[in-house]
């Protein structure tokens, strides 16, 4: 008990940054539109070739399978931009006056 009460106070000298920005997973949304454009261009084309099986499967395979690669993205990228920065003591304010979570967010975004 002793030794989670010493973890619990380590852990109080750190916050968590999440430095995410928008711009970090544009590219990775640019991707995935143009693969869902060109997979629907080619749904139309088959659907003109009285294939309209072939389109919907054509779509949905295609969708199926590129959902979990950006899903991926999007997790990785996100947790490559949280970060666990010491908290500076100079800056904390003296426990008498504003509460502690008050001072210290557990999560604050940058840009």
């Amino acid at each position: 008990m002793n030794r989670l009460k010493t973890m619990i106070n380590n852990l109080q000298k750190y916050q968590f940054v999440c430095t995410l920005t928008f711009g970090d997973i544009y590219g990775q949304i640019i991707v995935w539109l143009i693969t869902i454009t060109v997979s629907l261009a080619t749904a139309l084309a088959l659907m003109g070739a009285r294939r309209p099986v072939y389109a919907l499967a054509g779509v949905g395979l295609i969708v199926l399978l590129s959902l979990p690669f950006l899903l991926f993205a999007f997790v990785t990228t996100l947790l490559n931009h949280i970060e666990l920065r010491p908290v500076d003591t100079a800056t904390q304010t003296s426990k008498t006056g504003t509460s502690s979570t008050e001072s210290q967010p557990a999560l604050r975004a940058t840009t």
